[in-house]
């Protein structure tokens, strides 16, 4: 007679399947229809899954763009280098470089603001990290007095927490809600809330609506800063939630930060299209605001064109994650319409620049002035001085305001690392050319919010 067929964990194991949660279903299933040879290994294809890829020994070579200016900035660039350094052990990445403004962003490991890492068929979440297409966009309002304009748009925009009320919405296309419901990364309720409430916003932190004059032109020229809002932290959730669902299986030593989805699978795709969606929303949010201020102005546009800086770019089956830096080269842009923008603070200058692809730079640029300390540790190094004061010596001559009435020291000149010296670097190291320059006349933040948070009134009462 026949032994019947009677596999155990342990047969799954000498196979060379790793222990998973499909062990008990698929056991059962062997056992319960008598699988053997040939049908058995037919059937546990399923589960098969790739060799492990253990993080590199040493270092992917990478290239460093940025150089310490003083012993403040010797720690910065330490700290950055050092990141890089066991980011670059991770499998799947062939190549980096890290621009002037670079600054640490994370744990030990994590790509730094102003990194670039390019991987082979894999997109990281970690890389793009939560502010997703974080993006620059420029509009041309020609002649017009530059105070008009930012009137207009401090009426127009809308920074802080949450999304616009009832009333105040702004339409979502057709055409894009249809991506969003199509796309299993995006089709949750909240999602489609949140890409209608937020439409129209533009968060807190450093993001920015900024007036100026072309030094070319005189024109006035608007540009605005800000990424995804809430839409693209859930996708980016949801996306880091997948990568280290592979990474426990594939490469389980990779750091958590730095795990990955790979391409060639269907949560790849998807998810390759869903950052496609969130970026036509993105560039979308800032049409809105730009259209609204045109619009209350009985305006037409003479120019207009932007970049994003905080993105995953696709060459082949070459990703390159873009942590706060901005493409150069025209292949990582299908939409091109114009030069690409650098702002630097509010204080200085937008840099509206033109370059190529060089060995050292990947094909990007700085996307800012960067920071050599924390927002935290800015604010410690003024004590002594009023909110008040400080703003009054940091912002003079300028029209700056804050969404919430409430100063915000983090996001002052000061708090940035020496423009100049970022553009002195950027001419050094081949980061692209400044054909023009936005001067600046003012500019909108949101301000520090929290200080009238309800949590922080609720203290002061009981105080």
């Amino acid at each position: 007679m026949k032994n019947k067929v009677n596999i155990t964990g342990k047969t799954l194991i000498d196979l060379g399947f790793r222990s998973g949660k499909w062990f008990p279903e698929a056991i059962e299933y062997i056992n319960t229809n008598q699988l053997e040879d040939e049908a058995m290994f037919a059937y546990l294809e399923q589960y098969k899954l790739p060799p492990l890829q253990e993080p590199h020994i040493d270092p992917v070579d990478f290239n460093i763009n940025i150089k310490a200016e003083n012993e403040q900035e010797e720690d910065n660039v330490t700290a950055v280098l050092d990141s890089m350094k066991l980011l670059m052990k991770t499998p799947t990445v062939i190549d980096g470089a890290v621009m002037p403004d670079a600054c640490p962003a994370g744990p030990n490991g994590t790509i730094p603001v102003g990194g670039v890492v390019v991987a082979k068929n894999a997109i990281h979440p970690g890389m793009h990290s939560a502010d997703i297409c974080c993006s620059v966009m420029l509009t041309d309002f020609g002649k017009t007095d530059p105070k008009k304009v930012l009137d207009a748009a401090d009426a127009s925009t809308h920074f802080g927490p949450g999304g616009r009320p009832r009333g105040q919405q702004y339409q979502l296309p057709d055409e894009l809600l249809a991506e969003f419901k199509d796309n299993f990364f995006l089709n949750e309720d909240k999602d489609i809330s949140m890409a209608r409430e937020h439409l129209g916003t533009q968060g807190d932190g450093n993001h920015f609506l900024f007036i100026g004059t072309s030094s070319k032109t005189g024109n006035t020229m608007m540009i605005t800063h800000h990424g995804s809002r809430g839409v693209g932290a859930r996708l980016y959730k949801k996306g880091m939630h997948i990568a280290n669902k592979f990474r426990r299986d594939i490469s389980p030593d990779t750091l958590k930060q730095n795990a990955w989805i790979p391409f060639d699978t269907e949560e790849g795709k998807s998810y390759w299209s869903a950052l496609q969606t969130i970026r036509k929303w993105t560039k979308l949010n800032h049409e809105v605001i730009h259209d609204a201020t045109l619009n209350a102005l009985g305006m037409k546009a003479e120019n207009r064109f932007w970049n994003e800086h905080n993105f995953v770019f696709k060459d082949g089956d070459l990703f390159y994650h873009a942590k706060g830096a901005t493409p150069l080269d025209a292949k990582f842009m299908p939409d091109i319409t114009g030069p690409r923008l650098i702002p630097l603070n509010m204080a200085e200058p937008v840099l509206i620049v033109e370059g190529t692809t060089t060995d050292t730079n990947l094909g990007f640029a700085p996307h800012g002035a960067g920071r050599n300390l924390s927002r935290t540790q800015h604010k410690r190094n003024k004590e002594g001085q009023t909110r008040e004061e400080i703003f009054e010596i940091e912002t003079a001559g300028l029209d700056v305001r804050f969404f919430s009435n409430e100063i915000d020291i983090s996001e002052l000149p000061s708090a940035y690392k020496n423009a100049k010296a970022v553009r002195n670097q950027m001419y050094e190291f081949g980061l692209g050319q400044v054909i023009d320059e936005v001067m600046p006349y003012g500019c909108i933040m949101a301000g520090d919010f929290q200080i009238n948070a309800p949590w922080r009134k609720k203290r002061r009462r009981k105080k």
